[in-house]
C-alpha cells in the first residue's frame, strides 16, 4: 500500500502526524526539492505550521529530473522524516509540501505560484553547481538560461507589474556568504536579460545569508523496505538522518516568513562565522572523508572515522589547520566543535555514502580546502592534512580508481592526460588551472602531494 493523504490515518501510533489543515496556501517555492529539503527547510517549516502558523506550504521545483516528483505527487506530498540514531528510530509524516513541479514541464505553473501575492520566499538547495558560476565565479550566462534564474526573474517581472511586494530569496547551499552570492549572480542575469527589472529588484527583494547543516544519506532500497514493514504502508520519498540539525539564517527578510527560530532556528546579524565553521571544518572533513576513505576501501562516513590513520587526519585538519582560520562568533567554542562533529560522524545507524559526498568536488573544494590553505600559506604554514587530501581528490579525478561525478569530470580527467604525475598539481591549481585560486602550491607542497600521489598510484 503506498502512502497518501487518504491512508495516512492508517500509520502506526509511533508515528507523529501533521495536525494542521494541509490546503493552505503556498507560501514558499523551493528549487532542488532533493533528500536534503525534505529533511531540513521542510521540516522546520512543517513544525511552523504544527505549531498554529499557517500559509507556510511548500511547492517544491525539481530543475531537471522528475524522480522526487514521481516520489511525492503519487503521495499528495507527503512523506516520513526517520530521525536515526544508534538504538533509536523516530519517525514523523511531514505535510509541509504541496506538490512537486518539473522546471521543463511545469515552468508556467512554477512561474504562477512564485508571483503568488500568497509567496513571499523563494528558497534554493540546488548545490553548488546549480549557480552555474564560471571558474572565476561569475554567472555562466549559457548555462543560467537552464537553471531557475529565467523563472525566478520573469515571476519577479510580473510581481512588479501587479504591484506586489518582492521575495525574500533565501540560499540554502554550501557556498560562502551564499546569500550575497545569489544576488550579485542574479543581478548579472537581470542586467542581460531584464535590465528593466534592476532598481526594483534592489528596492524590493532581500537575499539573506544562511547556513545549514544535517547529515542526511541518500535513502537505500533497504531503508525504504525496512520502513515498509514498520509502518506497514511504502513511502518512496521517505527520508532518513541524525538527530543534529542547525539553521542559521541573517535577520534580512524582504516580507512575511515563518517563525522558524520558535523551533530551533538561529536568526542572526551575521552568518559569517557559523558557515565558515561549517564549510572548513564539517565539509572539509568530509570531503577528506570521502576520497581518502575510499582509497582505503570504506564505504560509509562511520567506517572511515573509525580508521585511526583518517580519524588523526580529520582532527588535524579541524584543530590544527582549520580552526585557526575562523573568526569564532560569539558563543562559538570551535575545539568543541570538532568534538561534536566527530561524533556524529561515528554515527554507525546513518550509513552515508562517501560516494554522496565526494559527488562534485571540483565545484566544493575551493571553500572547503583552499581557503584554509591560503590563509595558513600566508601565515607561513603547511597543512598536511589537507595537502594528503588534494592527493586523494586527484587521485579521484584521474577516473582510474573510481567513477568521477563531477560537471568538470571529463576537462579534469584531460588534464591528468596531458600534465601527468608530475605537472598535474601545477596543472589543476596553478595559474590557468580550472582550481586556481589564492593559494599558490609551492614547492613543498607539490613535493607532499606528489608523493602521496605516488603512493596511491
Amino acid at each position: 500500500m503506498r502512502l497518501s493523504a487518504e491512508n495516512a490515518g492508517q500509520l502506526p501510533g509511533d508515528v507523529s502526524r501533521p495536525g494542521y489543515d494541509r490546503g493552505q496556501p503556498v507560501g514558499i517555492v523551493h528549487f532542488g526539492i532533493g533528500a536534503f529539503h525534505r529533511a531540513h527547510q521542510a521540516a522546520f517549516t512543517d513544525a511552523c505550521m504544527e505549531g498554529g502558523e499557517p500559509g507556510w506550504m511548500i511547492a517544491g521545483v525539481s530543475m531537471r529530473s522528475a524522480a522526487v516528483a514521481e516520489q511525492l505527487n503519487p503521495q499528495d506530498g507527503l512523506y516520513t522524516l526517520t530521525v536515526r540514531s544508534a538504538g533509536e528510530s523516530r519517525t514523523r509524516l511531514v505535510g509541509s509540501v504541496a506538490q512537486v513541479l518539473v522546471a521543463g514541464s511545469d515552468r508556467e505553473e512554477i512561474v504562477a505560484c512564485l508571483a503568488s501575492p500568497d509567496c513571499h520566499v523563494a528558497s534554493f538547495t540546488v548545490t553548488e553547481k546549480g549557480y552555474c558560476r564560471k571558474p572565476d565565479g561569475s554567472l555562466d550566462l549559457a548555462k543560467a538560461k537552464d537553471g531557475f534564474y529565467p523563472i525566478l526573474s520573469d515571476a519577479l517581472v510580473m510581481r512588479r507589474d501587479a504591484g506586489l511586494p518582492g521575495l525574500s530569496l533565501l540560499s540554502c547551499d554550501n557556498l560562502s556568504g551564499n546569500g550575497k552570492q545569489l544576488r550579485r549572480l542574479m543581478l548579472e542575469w537581470i542586467d542581460d536579460n531584464a535590465a528593466d527589472l534592476r532598481d526594483w529588484f534592489l528596492g524590493n527583494c532581500t537575499t539573506p545569508d544562511s547556513m545549514v547543516d544535517r547529515i542526511v544519506p541518500a535513502s537505500s532500497g533497504a531503508d525504504l523496505d525496512g520502513l515498509e514493514q514498520r509502518i506497514g504502508m511504502r513511502d518512496e520519498g521517505a527520508v532518513f538522518t541524525e538527530a543534529f540539525t542547525q539553521w542559521v539564517i541573517e535577520d534580512d527578510f524582504a516580507g512575511l516568513r515563518p517563525s522558524w527560530e520558535d523551533h530551533g532556528v538561529q536568526i542572526v546579524s551575521d552568518v559569517a562565522p557559523f558557515e565558515t565553521a561549517k564549510l572548513r571544518m564539517l565539509n572539509g572533513a568530509h570531503s577528506l572523508l570521502a576520497y581518502a576513505g575510499q582509497d582505503r576501501g570504506h564505504t560509509f562516513v562511520h567506517e572511515a572515522i573509525a580508521d585511526d590513520q583518517l580519524r588523526h587526519l580529520v582532527q588535524r585538519l579541524m584543530i590544527e589547520e582549520a580552526a585557526p582560520t575562523i573568526a569564532a562568533g560569539d558563543g562559538q567554542d570551535l575545539e568543541a566543535y570538532a568534538g561534536d562533529l566527530v561524533a556524529r560522524f561515528e554515527n554507525p545507524a546513518l550509513n552515508h555514502r562517501l560516494a554522496q559526498i565526494a559527488m562534485d568536488g571540483s565545484q566544493k573544494i575551493g571553500q572547503r580546502w583552499l581557503e584554509t590553505l591560503t590563509i595558513q600559506q600566508q601565515r607561513g604554514n603547511s597543512c598536511e592534512a589537507i595537502l594528503t587530501a588534494i592527493a586523494h581528490w586527484l587521485n579521484h579525478i584521474s577516473g582510474d580508481a573510481r567513477e568521477v561525478e563531477d560537471p568538470q569530470a571529463d576537462a579534469l580527467r584531460e588534464v591528468w592526460q596531458r600534465a601527468g604525475h608530475d605537472g598535474i598539481v601545477q596543472a589543476i591549481f596553478g595559474t590557468g588551472g580550472p582550481l586556481q585560486s589564492d593559494w599558490t602550491p609551492s614547492q613543498s607542497d607539490m613535493a607532499y602531494i606528489n608523493a602521496k600521489l605516488q603512493s596511491l598510484r
